[in-house]
């Protein structure tokens, strides 16, 4: 990875969401960390996603967070920035929440949100 490739933060992760994210890896010697990004889904144009990375590509940005390496493409960066992902417990269920700042409407299941352009 190249130096140019780390930038200032501009996702981050709590305390907790890093502790699941570190779990998550183990057993993975292959993984560098995990690339976040978002795609066009849902009924509110877009979602997010999370998977192990195995490598970083030229055009990536990568954020140093609790010790793990966020991945962010170019093109998904602008929809994420200032973006904090959580690691909530609610009850019996347990899941990643995105607080995005960038986020003005989302749809009714909240699988998929949109921004202002």
């Amino acid at each position: 990875m190249s130096e140019a490739n780390i930038v200032k933060n501009e996702v981050s992760l709590t305390d907790s969401a890093a502790t699941f994210l570190k779990k998550s890896m183990i057993g993975h010697a292959d993984v560098v960390g995990v690339r976040l990004g978002v795609k066009a889904s849902g009924c509110s144009g877009l979602s997010y996603f999370l998977e192990l990375a195995k490598e970083i590509k030229p055009a990536d940005k990568v954020f140093h967070e609790h010790g793990i390496a966020l991945i962010v493409d170019e093109k998904g960066l602008p929809y994420l920035t200032g973006t904090e992902i959580m690691w909530v417990q609610e009850g019996i269920n347990e899941y990643l929440k995105f607080n995005n700042p960038r986020a003005k409407g989302s749809c009714g299941c909240g699988e998929s949100f949109t921004v202002e352009e």
